[in-house]
């Protein structure tokens, strides 16, 4: 067994590149009142206090599935359930989570 992380952070920078060119799939983790308040733009939902696993995106050709919560802690608990149930695709997150990408100045939008 390697002392490697098991899971990889993506870069606010490669975060931005990858929605912006449709590479990246968002998924929040966050519960519906934080998802409500403001996320990020296109990302999908589905709450980690009733994740479910067949409901994230099928791996699809040339886009990667990145998860987020508020700081990283749920998104990794998320990860780890995907992973759990066969998800080997699901293995990187932004670990700055919502408050690292406010803190960034970036904005976040309340549409669906």
């Amino acid at each position: 067994m390697s002392d490697s992380k098991p899971f990889n952070d993506i870069t606010l920078d490669d975060l931005k590149a990858g929605l912006s060119d449709s590479t990246i799939v968002l998924v929040d983790v966050r519960e519906a009142d934080e998802y409500a308040a403001g996320h990020i733009h296109g990302a999908l939902f589905n709450p980690l206090s009733q994740f479910e696993t067949d409901k994230l995106p099928p791996p699809l050709p040339g886009k990667k599935i990145i998860i987020y919560c508020r700081s990283g802690r749920r998104s990794i608990t998320a990860m780890e359930k995907a992973q759990q149930a066969g998800r080997t695709d699901i293995d990187t997150h932004y670990s700055g989570g919502i408050l690292g990408w406010l803190g960034a100045g970036e904005a976040v939008t309340t549409d669906n």
